[in-house]
């Protein structure tokens, strides 16, 4: 079996549109390893975590779906969902007409009131702190028809449509609207959540496994797999062995399990190269841990940041964590991001130019213990690694060994994902190692790297008005965002406001008795409600 397919190739497989399913009685039992379990598969909790975006997607529609080129700024391009239609009024006015068949998992039909309410939770920044900051220049959503929603802007701007659609899924207000919305996150509903995707919950198992199953009466098309397990795995060596014992049918990417050699020829398996929306990075704190009216006694000098990524052979180290086409970033772009805004080329690596700039700055090994020093103070910091990510202990690792190499002192915290989201988002740590998963447009930069969103995405605390500036008038330019957009990411790339580790590409087996696959970029397992079991092909573990 030749080795997976070259990227040309399968970005066009990844994107390719699917055709809708034939009718036929959903099939078989997907299997999908994952590293991290979905706390709050539901639209208002997903607290930018991927693992419950993942769940959610197959839980709750939109009222539609980016296309196939994930383009955020052409109405024409968006894929029906819960919305069959919709119709630009004028320019701060679109009107959406729902799809009279759709339901939700408990029979009620899906109304305006849903798209309405959906709304209100989702702007409430209390509630969803990072996309009420996306949402704030939607004026007002009213129902105005049995099956029409009317969503109004504050301004004319390209991507109204995508704000519209995707960033606040309608939730069933028949079953929330009595309840307070800070008791949403501990209810019943949110254990076992009803939605109107093709997919409802089935059963969890608390840190083992979540079983969807397939809702026959879905009005977009009859599912494939009759059910979905997401095997949770924390350890990667374990989700290799799933995959190689058979009791696994995919993972996100080889390239993150020991030995991917293993599975890179498995004869079991087909695989698809898909360019993602993920990008790795250690953030650097901008604020002092212990007092966050004053900026970091150490990340607050861009010299220092500089030569910290100097120091360091990115490409070596990233693709050691996510595989050999994974891309080094000069900024927060991924590889997808990177066809709408081209970020400036990496620093290189480059240990002369990192020792120049830190003797330079003062930092030297005044006593000639090993570690250097300015007025009495060693460069030494934490790096907080959360516990169940293998890819980010693994570069966390070679990352210190190279600082150590300089005389930098770094002390690794690996910690549980419960105190790592905790210490992140109030600000108790120096560096931590990160990742996400962008939306499809430059624009939701704003979420992680403007001033705006410190104290919800934006938990380094870096702030950089020139680059909001840049953003802001790129939002209200067409024509003229691409070259604002490339100046606002190349404000970041020289400010240096984080290590911008992988921008990444996975290669996602799957078995091959499934057909018709498609791995989306924005969110991988969105689909896996086309895919079909090949005839003939059922395992044991396919019948009912």
């Amino acid at each position: 079996m030749p080795r997976p397919s070259t990227l040309p190739v399968v970005f066009a497989l990844a994107f390719a549109a699917p055709a809708a399913p034939a009718a036929q009685s959903p099939s078989g039992t997907l299997v999908i390893a994952v590293a991290r379990e979905a706390q709050s598969p539901v639209p208002t909790l997903w607290r930018g975590d991927q693992a419950n975006r993942e769940i959610s997607d197959l839980l709750f529609l939109r009222l539609a779906s980016l296309g196939p080129a994930l383009g955020t700024t052409d109405d024409s391009s968006f894929v029906p969902q819960l919305a069959h239609r919709w119709k630009r009024v004028d320019g701060r006015t679109l009107r959406f007409e729902l799809d009279p068949r759709a339901r939700w998992h408990d029979g009620t039909p899906v109304t305006p009131r849903d798209v309405v309410f959906g709304f209100d939770r989702a702007r409430d920044p209390k509630l969803s702190p990072q996309v009420a900051l996306l949402l704030q220049r939607i004026e007002s959503v009213t129902a105005t028809g049995k099956d029409r929603v009317t969503i109004r802007f504050r301004e004319r701007y390209p991507e109204q449509m995508y704000d519209a659609t995707y960033h606040a899924p309608p939730l069933p207000a028949h079953l929330l609207a009595a309840m307070p919305p800070d008791s949403v996150a501990g209810s019943e509903f949110a254990a076992h959540p009803v939605g109107n995707g093709p997919y409802t919950f089935g059963r969890r198992v608390a840190g083992q496994s979540l079983e969807l199953l397939a809702n026959p009466t879905f009005f977009l098309g009859t599912p494939g797999p009759a059910r979905v397990i997401f095997l949770l795995a924390g350890d990667a060596e374990t989700r290799a062995n799933l995959l190689l014992s058979g009791k696994a049918d995919a993972v996100d990417n080889i390239y993150t399990l020991p030995n991917p050699a293993r599975l890179e020829r498995h004869p079991d398996f087909q695989y698809l190269s898909v360019p993602t929306l993920s990008v790795g990075y250690a953030n650097l704190n901008h604020r002092d841990p212990s007092d966050p009216s004053r900026l970091h006694p150490l990340f607050s000098h861009p010299d220092l940041r500089r030569a910290l990524v100097l120091a360091l052979n990115r490409e070596q180290i990233a693709g050691s964590a996510y595989g050999p086409a994974t891309r080094v970033p000069s900024a927060p772009v991924s590889v997808v991001l990177e066809r709408a805004v081209k970020a400036p080329p990496p620093l290189p690596f480059d240990t002369a130019e990192a020792r120049r700039l830190l003797a330079r700055t003062g930092w030297r090994d005044t006593d000639g213990d090993g570690t250097i020093d300015r007025g009495g103070r060693p460069l030494t910091f934490s790096l907080m690694v959360p516990a169940p990510v293998a890819a980010r202990r693994l570069m966390a690792s070679q990352m210190q060994e190279a600082w150590r190499r300089l005389g930098i002192a770094v002390e690794l915290e690996v910690v549980e994902p419960g105190l790592y989201h905790q210490r992140r988002a109030e600000g108790r740590y120096d560096a931590e190692m990160a990742g996400a998963t962008q939306d499809p447009t430059p624009s939701g930069l704003s979420q992680s790297w403007s001033c705006g969103a410190i104290g919800a995405g934006n938990v380094a605390r870096y702030c950089n008005p020139r680059f909001d500036s840049l953003l802001a008038r790129a939002g209200r330019s067409p024509s003229d965002a691409p070259a604002l957009w490339r100046r606002a990411v190349a404000v970041l790339a020289e400010d240096v406001p984080a290590i911008f580790l992988a921008a990444q590409v996975f290669v996602v087996p799957v078995h091959r008795r499934f057909v018709g696959v498609v791995v989306r970029p924005d969110s991988p397992w969105a689909d896996v409600w086309r895919w079909r079991l090949a005839p003939g092909a059922a395992l044991p573990r396919d019948r009912p």
